[in-house]
């Protein structure tokens, strides 16, 4: 039988192929594009080597530089030429790159761009180190001596050994310093807090009798007795902590000495083996996923801006599902089937359009200012004019977003219980059920799966929104975790950190752009990861809903 492309056409098949290339296409764009946010983000965490060389600039003296390499680009050499920059033949690209110099304490920058063909002489010696630094960024050059006190303990080989036992010595200290500002005494400040707020509200009933003052006051004693133990612990502590330092010297010959107590982590990238490296590239990425964030977000880790991110999504979600439902209920079982239900129904689905950012707006002027402000004058008049609700924070972000949500909630449920066959409802009804009963223990199980897929969509489309929540509880740099072992343990009214801000932050604000670079790509990446963990939870909880009611769609 001859087939002719009129009979193909109308067979379909044109269609199918097309859809299935259209599909295919995109899948290979996602890849490519995860695959690039991962080679450029995980890719800064990999210990490069540090090259030292001769670097001779057209008309200036011979400099030596040293660092790792960090990118590199074709630029025309006309761009050369009109710079004033002469010593090129009429070629038409050249290759400059990017070259982590560190010591920004000592040069003023961290990173430089040099032309490939002025480089000579490059050489990797393997006793270069590298100081991951608290303050000021990474360090480069060689060590010369270890000091205790001001007192030399360590020079030569014997001082890289040296350096890494005391900062192993300076990180332990760390630590101890960590546990107690964090979270001995923030317990303490936080207990005192409390009664202060106890006190002054006694006041303001007029029930501050002296028995009832006595007793606080009895308190306060108590813990600013315990306060002063440790701090002088504490003192002690950053005595021991600052007393170590070591002396480096640059490429140029310029020696620094450096405080230990600064220092992170030391490295020779030159003189590892593979099997190093990679056990130096997993420390990094855990550093990255599990430590907070320093040097202005551009060093450390990301870890409070995971956990408010997730936090924030779980509140949302506790929050969107059972009004999303009860809505979509109503709607679909008791409301009268006619113009304004109709009209309710265009009113959702237009919201759901309505661009992020006014729902911020929202946000802050209806739940932050007036909501947030009368709860403040009832249940928190002792705290005023400091603002407890009455300010951006975790929860009113989650409301926020919970609202921004709702209509994709109302909408997959609706369509969850209109896909229902009418014979289940009237088999329970026949069987003596009520209508409520009906609902509740046949016709919600049953659309529990269409719950679950607009909690998907909820959860990936609030997980990585950033406009509204900048008005309403995200900031750069959250100096505790809403969650904490002080009561109440879940600070709702405290703001936090998120990951979509993050990479805004670090991309955009960054004084340092060259270094904040590969950080977006890796945040962005791990943005993803959370992503889809948390859909790939509720996708799990959606089919197994799926094969447990499945029985009775029949």
């Amino acid at each position: 039988m001859k087939i002719t492309v009129k009979s193909w056409f109308k067979s379909g098949s044109p269609w199918v192929w097309m859809n299935a290339g259209a599909v295919s296409i995109s899948v290979v764009m996602v890849v490519g594009l995860l695959a690039l946010i991962a080679v450029r983000g995980l890719g800064h965490f990999w210990p490069a080597s540090i090259m030292t060389a001769q670097y001779q600039v057209p008309g200036q003296s011979t400099q030596v530089v040293m660092g790792q390499f960090a990118d590199e680009e074709e630029i025309p050499t006309q761009r050369l030429r009109d710079a004033g920059i002469q010593g090129f033949e009429e070629q038409d690209l050249v290759t400059r790159q990017l070259l982590k110099v560190g010591n920004r304490d000592v040069s003023g920058s961290d990173f430089a761009w040099i032309i490939e063909p002025w480089l000579d002489n490059i050489q990797y010696p393997e006793d270069a180190i590298a100081l991951e630094r608290r303050e000021w960024g990474n360090f480069y050059g060689f060590v010369k001596e270890v000091r205790h006190n001001g007192a030399v303990v360590a020079t030569g080989s014997e001082a890289w050994d040296a350096l890494n036992a005391s900062i192993e010595r300076a990180l332990t200290i760390h630590n101890d310093i960590y546990k107690i500002e964090k979270k001995d005494i923030g317990a303490i400040n936080s207990k005192l807090e409390r009664l202060r707020l106890q006190q002054r509200g006694l006041e303001l009933k007029g029930e501050a009798t002296p028995v009832a003052l006595a007793d606080i006051e009895a308190q306060r004693a108590e813990l600013n007795a315990a306060y002063q133990v440790l701090e002088k612990s504490l003192g002690e502590l950053y005595v021991s902590f600052t007393r170590d330092t070591v002396v480096a010297e640059t490429v140029s010959g310029q020696a620094v000495e450096i405080n230990v107590s600064k220092i992170v982590r030391a490295y020779q990238p030159n003189a590892m083996g593979l099997g190093g490296k990679i056990a130096f590239y997993g420390s990094k990425i855990w550093e990255f996923v599990a430590d907070d964030p320093r040097e202005a977000n551009t060093e450390g880790g990301i870890f409070p801006a995971i956990f408010g991110t997730v936090m924030m999504v779980l509140i949302m979600s506790v929050i969107v599902t059972p009004f999303g439902v009860i809505a979509a209920v109503y709607l679909r079982e008791y409301a009268k089937q006619g113009f304004t239900t109709r009209v309710i129904r265009i009113a959702v689905n237009n919201l759901a359009g309505v661009p992020s950012i006014v729902y911020g707006v929202f946000g802050l002027g209806f739940f932050v200012y007036f909501l947030g402000g009368q709860m403040d004058a009832l249940f928190f008049p002792e705290a005023l004019p400091a603002p407890t609700f009455g300010t951006p924070g975790l929860m009113w972000a989650s409301l926020t977003l919970a609202l921004l949500t709702l209509p994709v909630v109302i909408v997959a449920t609706e369509e969850g219980l209109s896909r229902i066959p009418k014979s289940v409802r009237e088999g329970s009804l026949a069987l003596g059920a009520t209508k409520a009963e009906t609902l509740w223990r046949v016709v919600l199980p049953m659309a529990s799966p269409a719950m679950m897929t607009g909690l998907i969509l909820a959860v990936a489309r609030a997980a990585g929104e950033v406009a509204p929540l900048m008005l309403v509880g995200v900031v750069k740099l959250a100096p505790s975790l809403p969650l904490d072992g002080n009561y109440p343990f879940l600070h709702l009214d405290q703001k936090f950190m998120h990951l979509g801000f993050h990479i805004y932050d670090v991309g955009f604000q960054s004084p340092n752009v060259e270094a904040a670079r590969p950080l977006v790509y890796a945040t962005a990446l791990l943005l993803v990861v959370v992503i889809a963990v948390l859909n790939l939870s509720a996708v799990a909880i959606r089919n197994h809903l799926r094969e447990k009611y499945k029985a009775l769609e029949v």
